[in-house]
């Protein structure tokens, strides 16, 4: 038998932030799949060297988690036009600066270890910019509109 708590936190739903920060990664797991799924795709059956590939399959990642952070991570508003324009600028931004942050971990980790594996590498560079984006994002990218 397993026993049940009876506490008033066991019984609370999560937290905002707790809940940002669970869609934050399961988004991103979704984008590391796709990203490391093309490179794998890329580099063993189109024959592409690693730098290549992964310059085709991370805009691809980022277009996607931008759709699923969007509307499940951050929960953002329906905009006009402008404003939504200038949403996907911030957004821009922040995803090209994280996507610069990945790929020079991704860069670094490959010629600093002869031999090691592009997916090896995709993990630790997804790692670094993974906080730096969930920061951009939520006090960037995603916030209210003045």
């Amino acid at each position: 038998m397993v026993p049940v708590s009876n506490s008033p936190a066991a019984s609370r739903p999560i937290g905002p932030t707790l809940r940002r920060l669970v869609a934050f990664g399961a988004t991103g797991g979704a984008g590391f799949a796709i990203d490391a799924g093309l490179l794998w795709l890329l580099t063993a059956r189109a024959g592409l060297d690693p730098f290549s590939a992964r310059a085709l399959s991370a805009p691809i990642a980022v277009a996607a988690t931008w759709l699923l952070n969007r509307s499940l991570t951050f929960r953002a508003p329906s905009r006009g036009a402008a404003a939504l324009a200038r949403e996907g600028a911030r957004y821009g931004i922040v995803a090209a600066s994280g996507a610069g942050l990945n790929y020079l971990v991704y860069a670094a980790a490959l010629l600093a270890v002869p031999g090691l594996a592009p997916v090896a590498a995709l993990v630790a560079g997804s790692l670094a910019a993974m906080a730096f984006t969930y920061a951009g994002y939520a006090r960037f990218a995603f916030r209210a509109e003045d």
